[in-house]
């Protein structure tokens, strides 16, 4: 039976009940699809009912306070339902995100971990989000694994940002395997710069967000900021540098350690890849699944881990990557042998 609880909204003005439900109640919408459960207006209270009424009530709790100092956005809602949910499991401060919200900038300046940029301090969104930083801040080599919307990717890249603000590296090297989604390499217009240019743009438009379009330009003619595929890498040694390997899913085992034995002295290196979404062969095991395998009780190394519920993104999202997780599983128990083909 599913269950039904009350939202008291008595002594709350009007317009922090405008704040809080939204045009056309389009926050409790958001939450309730969000969460799956059923959200109704009462007098002076709201009617809550279903399997996850309990976290309904908590998130309600915590946007009513933002709601009480500020208008909401779709945003909002998402990440308090990701903090209401690790809160539900784990030890968290109680309204710790809300009290983040409250003081941002202050939160932000005072916060270790974090990172400089245009944009000023950016700190995590997510609980997983400020334990991958403080990774990236403690560690030469960090493993970032997760869906995608989780933030590994462009968390790495102000990672790198920052780094080179400080003088901790001299350069940043930003890499990525050059495998086609489904498509050909041969049949894209151009040379193969121009081919592999459209598999680098995230990191690209990372960068343009982080610095500016005009210093990444001079930074990228001076070879101060480098984005290669990474056949480039072979041979080379990369000393003061930062180092992202992107989409590393879709690496082989020996491409995965032949770019681990590139780093040299002063460098920090990145790896970063969501196992779901490998596009290799399927007889090719992904480089990155090997590399968790077997270097994950090297010393040194750190692999840090997201789920669905660090998605940042639209809320469908996370429903999307959570049902093709269930379809994998699902299909991993009925067909057993095809997990152990190395994908």
């Amino acid at each position: 039976m599913s269950m039904s609880t009350t939202f008291s909204l008595t002594g709350e003005t009007q317009i922090t009940l405008q704040r809080l439900s939204g045009a056309m109640d389009a926050h409790f919408e958001i939450l309730g699809k969000t969460l799956n459960v059923e959200i109704r207006r009462g007098a002076d209270e709201l009617l809550v009912r279903g399997d996850a009424a309990e976290l309904a009530v908590s998130c309600l709790q915590q946007l009513l306070s933002l709601a009480q100092q500020r208008d909401l956005n779709d945003s909002d809602i998402q990440l308090v339902i990701v903090a209401a949910k690790a809160q539900s499991t784990t030890e968290m401060i109680p309204n710790q995100w809300i009290e983040n919200q409250r003081s941002q900038q202050e939160q932000r300046e005072s916060n270790p971990y974090s990172f400089k940029t245009r944009r000023g301090q950016l700190s995590g969104r997510t609980p997983r989000q400020n334990g991958y930083i403080k990774a990236l801040l403690n560690h030469d080599v960090v493993f970032g694994l997760g869906p995608a919307g989780t933030g590994k990717t462009y968390l790495a890249v102000a990672a790198a940002v920052d780094a080179m603000e400080r003088h901790l590296v001299n350069r940043i090297v930003l890499v990525r395997p050059a495998v086609e989604a489904g498509e050909k390499l041969g049949f894209l217009p151009g040379d193969l710069t121009q081919k592999v240019d459209p598999y680098l743009r995230p990191l690209y438009d990372a960068l343009y967000e982080l610095m500016g379009f005009d210093r990444v330009s001079k930074l990228l003619e001076k070879g101060l900021i480098e984005i290669a595929p990474l056949a480039y890498m072979r041979g080379r040694t990369l000393n003061s540098a930062y180092v992202i390997l992107d989409e590393a899913q879709n690496t082989t085992p020996e491409q995965m350690k032949m770019f681990l034995t590139r780093i040299g002295f002063g460098a920090k290196a990145v790896i970063t890849g969501d196992l779901s979404q490998i596009d290799l062969p399927r007889h090719i095991k992904s480089g990155l699944r090997d590399a968790r395998d077997k270097l994950s009780q090297v010393d040194g190394l750190y692999f840090h881990t997201f789920t669905s519920e660090d998605v940042v993104r639209h809320p469908l999202v996370q429903k999307i990557v959570e049902a093709y997780d269930q379809a994998a599983d699902t299909d991993q128990q009925t067909h057993p042998s095809a997990s152990k083909s190395g994908r």
